[in-house]
């Protein structure tokens, strides 16, 4: 059986890797970020990198409430007017997820495109 070691410093200094790995880990997620103006989503297509989790950040332009929803991502997120919503996704093979606000499902229309790095250009 392993004995833990009871010393404050060598806790504190696996606390401190424990935490700087987490630290490390958060902030190499990329982020992208999507706009909601007139009932439309800005971009309307969002190419990401396959395989990579990411950090979506929708900012809600209008005065009035939107839903961020799409069925293939398994995502709804309801977000107020005048403010921002944060979602994860992925990591996702490559293709298209597509996305809607439930809200104004005729004119908030987009996608994610899911490219490998060679796929893009």
């Amino acid at each position: 059986m392993l004995k833990s070691d009871s010393r404050p410093g060598a806790r504190c200094w696996l606390i401190s890797i424990a935490l700087g790995l987490a630290v490390a880990a958060h902030a190499a997620t990329p982020e992208f970020e999507i706009e909601i103006r007139n009932h439309l989503f800005e971009p309307d297509v969002l190419v990401i990198p396959a395989h990579t989790k990411v950090k979506l950040i929708v900012f809600n332009r209008d005065p009035t409430p939107e839903e961020f929803e799409s069925f293939e991502l398994n995502r709804e997120k309801v977000i107020m007017g005048g403010s921002k919503a944060i979602i994860f996704i992925g990591p996702l093979p490559p293709g298209e997820y597509p996305f809607f606000g439930e809200f104004n499902p005729a004119t908030a229309l987009g996608r994610i495109v899911v490219q490998d790095d060679g796929d893009a250009g």
